[in-house]
């Protein structure tokens, strides 16, 4: 059982890294992917996603930097 557990805490830290937000973000934006019923549309979710997360997490680590 210690090692099931050292697993998922190890996958976590992989996946979610220090921004847990992002990699949220980043399953959305997978999820709203597969549910785009037309090929040739779903193509604009990802880069639209990234954009909008790296936007984000930048704005984030400013407003955390500004309070120092």
């Amino acid at each position: 059982m210690k090692r099931l557990r050292e697993a998922a805490v190890g996958a976590w830290e992989f996946v979610a890294g220090d921004d847990w937000l992002t990699a949220v973000g980043v399953l959305a934006a997978l999820g709203l992917t597969a549910l785009v019923s037309d090929p040739d549309e779903a193509w604009i979710v990802m880069p639209l996603a990234v954009a909008g997360l790296l936007a984000l997490s930048v704005w984030r680590e400013a407003r955390k930097r500004d309070r120092t």
